[in-house]
Protein backbone atom coordinates (compact mmCIF):
# COMPACT_ATOMS: atom_id res chain seq x y z
CA UNK A 1 0.00 0.00 0.00
CA UNK A 2 1.31 3.73 -0.96
CA UNK A 3 1.69 6.54 1.61
CA UNK A 4 0.94 10.03 0.74
CA UNK A 5 3.45 12.13 3.18
CA UNK A 6 3.25 15.62 3.65
CA UNK A 7 6.68 16.84 2.96
CA UNK A 8 8.49 18.78 5.81
CA UNK A 9 8.81 22.53 5.77
CA UNK A 10 11.42 24.48 5.55
CA UNK A 11 10.78 28.06 8.09
CA UNK A 12 7.04 28.43 9.40
CA UNK A 13 4.75 27.17 11.87
CA UNK A 14 2.85 23.23 12.11
CA UNK A 15 -0.24 23.54 14.11
CA UNK A 16 -0.81 19.67 15.36
CA UNK A 17 -3.46 18.18 17.45
CA UNK A 18 -6.43 20.48 15.68
CA UNK A 19 -9.85 19.39 17.04
CA UNK A 20 -10.85 17.04 13.83
CA UNK A 21 -12.76 18.68 11.20
CA UNK A 22 -11.35 22.15 12.38
CA UNK A 23 -8.41 22.81 10.34
CA UNK A 24 -10.82 24.76 7.73
CA UNK A 25 -11.79 27.12 10.86
CA UNK A 26 -7.82 27.53 11.78
CA UNK A 27 -6.87 28.47 8.09
CA UNK A 28 -10.02 31.36 8.53
CA UNK A 29 -8.68 32.55 11.50
CA UNK A 30 -5.35 33.31 10.19
CA UNK A 31 -6.97 34.67 6.62
CA UNK A 32 -5.53 31.84 4.76
CA UNK A 33 -7.49 32.13 1.19
CA UNK A 34 -4.54 30.40 -1.06
CA UNK A 35 -3.97 33.66 -2.45
CA UNK A 36 -1.36 34.92 -0.22
CA UNK A 37 1.69 33.02 -1.60
CA UNK A 38 2.21 30.83 1.44
CA UNK A 39 2.70 26.93 0.85
CA UNK A 40 -0.03 25.34 3.19
CA UNK A 41 -0.17 21.88 3.80
CA UNK A 42 -3.98 20.45 5.20
CA UNK A 43 -4.54 16.88 6.79
CA UNK A 44 -7.89 16.23 8.24
CA UNK A 45 -9.08 13.75 9.89
CA UNK A 46 -5.75 11.89 10.61
CA UNK A 47 -5.37 8.92 13.04
CA UNK A 48 -3.77 9.99 16.07
CA UNK A 49 -2.07 8.51 18.46
CA UNK A 50 -3.76 10.86 21.54
CA UNK A 51 -6.72 11.12 20.00
CA UNK A 52 -9.09 9.04 17.65
CA UNK A 53 -8.74 11.59 14.78
CA UNK A 54 -6.93 14.84 14.31
CA UNK A 55 -6.41 17.87 11.55
CA UNK A 56 -2.52 19.08 11.17
CA UNK A 57 -1.70 22.38 9.17
CA UNK A 58 1.68 23.13 7.91
CA UNK A 59 2.48 26.78 7.07
CA UNK A 60 5.40 27.10 5.06
CA UNK A 61 6.98 31.18 5.44
CA UNK A 62 4.91 32.31 8.31
CA UNK A 63 5.18 32.12 12.30
CA UNK A 64 2.28 33.50 14.18
CA UNK A 65 1.30 36.13 16.29
CA UNK A 66 -0.07 35.50 20.00
CA UNK A 67 -2.93 37.05 19.38
CA UNK A 68 -3.74 34.42 16.16
CA UNK A 69 -2.72 31.42 18.96
CA UNK A 70 -5.02 32.59 21.50
CA UNK A 71 -8.20 32.22 18.84
CA UNK A 72 -6.94 29.01 17.47
CA UNK A 73 -7.14 27.80 20.91
CA UNK A 74 -10.57 28.76 20.91
CA UNK A 75 -11.67 26.25 18.88
CA UNK A 76 -8.52 24.02 18.70
CA UNK A 77 -8.09 24.07 22.72
CA UNK A 78 -5.60 20.67 22.70
CA UNK A 79 -3.57 22.19 19.38
CA UNK A 80 0.35 22.20 19.43
CA UNK A 81 2.57 25.19 17.51
CA UNK A 82 6.09 23.97 16.52
CA UNK A 83 8.26 26.99 15.30
CA UNK A 84 10.22 25.26 11.98
CA UNK A 85 13.62 26.89 11.25
CA UNK A 86 15.83 25.51 8.81
CA UNK A 87 13.66 22.09 8.83
CA UNK A 88 14.33 21.96 12.92
CA UNK A 89 11.62 22.58 15.17
CA UNK A 90 13.01 25.18 17.54
CA UNK A 91 9.89 26.18 19.94
CA UNK A 92 6.75 23.95 20.74
CA UNK A 93 4.28 24.64 22.99
CA UNK A 94 0.30 24.03 23.53
CA UNK A 95 -1.73 26.43 23.05
CA UNK A 96 -3.85 27.83 26.19
CA UNK A 97 -7.30 29.72 26.20
CA UNK A 98 -6.72 33.29 28.21
CA UNK A 99 -8.05 34.23 31.03
CA UNK A 100 -9.25 37.07 29.31
CA UNK A 101 -10.14 37.62 25.64
CA UNK A 102 -9.17 41.32 24.27
CA UNK A 103 -9.90 42.26 21.17
CA UNK A 104 -9.91 38.44 20.05
CA UNK A 105 -13.78 38.32 19.85
CA UNK A 106 -16.83 40.44 20.26
CA UNK A 107 -19.71 40.00 22.25
CA UNK A 108 -22.75 38.54 21.45
CA UNK A 109 -24.78 41.13 22.83
CA UNK A 110 -25.67 43.92 19.89
CA UNK A 111 -26.59 46.12 23.15
CA UNK A 112 -23.37 45.72 24.59
CA UNK A 113 -21.51 49.29 24.71
CA UNK A 114 -18.63 47.21 22.60
CA UNK A 115 -20.53 46.52 19.94
CA UNK A 116 -21.59 50.18 19.81
CA UNK A 117 -19.45 52.20 18.03
CA UNK A 118 -17.41 53.50 20.82
CA UNK A 119 -13.61 53.07 20.89
CA UNK A 120 -13.14 50.29 23.03
CA UNK A 121 -12.26 46.71 21.82
CA UNK A 122 -14.37 43.92 23.61
CA UNK A 123 -12.79 42.27 26.72
CA UNK A 124 -14.31 38.89 27.46
CA UNK A 125 -13.66 37.02 30.56
CA UNK A 126 -13.03 32.99 30.39
CA UNK A 127 -15.58 31.73 33.42
CA UNK A 128 -15.34 28.22 32.42
CA UNK A 129 -12.88 25.95 29.84
CA UNK A 130 -14.39 23.07 29.31
CA UNK A 131 -17.20 23.62 27.82
CA UNK A 132 -15.97 26.98 26.89
CA UNK A 133 -17.80 29.87 28.47
CA UNK A 134 -17.54 33.44 28.20
CA UNK A 135 -18.59 36.98 30.42
CA UNK A 136 -18.67 40.35 28.53
CA UNK A 137 -16.99 42.41 30.99
CA UNK A 138 -18.79 45.38 29.90
CA UNK A 139 -22.73 43.95 30.03
CA UNK A 140 -21.82 40.55 31.80
CA UNK A 141 -23.12 38.07 28.63
CA UNK A 142 -22.28 34.53 29.09
CA UNK A 143 -22.08 33.22 26.01
CA UNK A 144 -20.42 29.73 24.58
CA UNK A 145 -20.76 30.56 21.14
CA UNK A 146 -17.12 32.18 20.73
CA UNK A 147 -16.28 30.68 17.11
CA UNK A 148 -18.91 33.16 15.62
CA UNK A 149 -17.61 35.97 17.23
CA UNK A 150 -14.06 35.70 16.52
CA UNK A 151 -12.88 39.16 15.47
Amino acid sequence: MKELKITPIKDGTVIDHITAGSALKVLRILGITGEEGYTVSVAMNVTSKKESLKDVVKIEGRELKPEEINKISLIAPRATINIIRDYNVVKKYRVQIPDVLEGIAKCENPNCISNQREPIQPVLKVISRNPLRIKCVYCGRVQSQVEKNLI
